[in-house]
């Protein structure tokens, strides 16, 4: 066979895949624009808050480096690990239930990533730095207890209890991840923080 004959075939693979790949986004589109259900509004809460934990494991390693205290990077090493393990979790739930996962940004948790690093970088003092880690931790994980609790009681609703269950699991993982941290604020990280001297502006 000659190249040009080669390169034809190749393009027309091309094309067509590209023609496959724009129906299915449309298909996954259409499904996520057209919730009738509450199954339907289901799927589409456990691809964006999937998505979200997806964009928030990818920051938490900055802000491991970051942390000051040891303590507080210990939390969130763990933290990270459990968000991996939904993750996986997460991704064979999809393909058991067959739900098409269009993993695009988190609009919500973008934000709060957005607004972490900022305040993060202004923070010109360590122990500072820390609180404002643990606070902004602390903000994403409620935000992600209300998203599992919510997900838990519409998967119970729908008769689905293993979902239910899954959900619910997840949620105690972060109400315990949210215990530590409020523990590590109220003991240590806190009071450090406060006993940073606010010295005057130079005029």
């Amino acid at each position: 066979m000659s190249t040009v004959f080669w390169d034809n075939d190749l393009n027309h693979l091309l094309k067509h895949q590209m023609k496959i790949n724009l129906l299915l986004n449309f298909i996954i589109m259409t499904e996520i624009h057209n919730i009738k259900t509450l199954h339907q509004l289901l799927d589409e809460d456990t691809r964006r808050f999937t998505i979200s934990e997806i964009e928030l494991q990818n920051a938490i390693p900055k802000w491991i480096k970051k942390a000051g205290s040891v303590k507080l990077k210990t939390i969130l090493q763990k933290y990270f690990d459990q968000i991996k393990h939904h993750v996986k979790i997460m991704d064979k739930f999809f393909e058991e239930e067959n739900i098409n996962y269009l993993k695009t940004s988190s609009n919500i948790m973008k934000v709060f990533i957005s607004e972490a690093d900022e305040k993060m970088d202004n923070c010109a003092d360590t122990m500072v730095r820390d609180a404002c880690i643990l606070a902004s931790v602390q903000n994403i994980n409620h935000f992600k207890i209300s998203s599992y609790g919510t997900a838990a009681a519409f998967a119970n609703t729908l008769g689905m209890a293993k979902t239910g269950i899954l959900f619910h699991e997840f949620e105690i993982n972060e109400k315990q991840i949210d215990d530590r941290l409020s523990q590590l604020a109220e003991h240590e990280i806190n009071k450090g923080a406060l006993a940073q001297i606010d010295l005057p502006y130079a005029d």
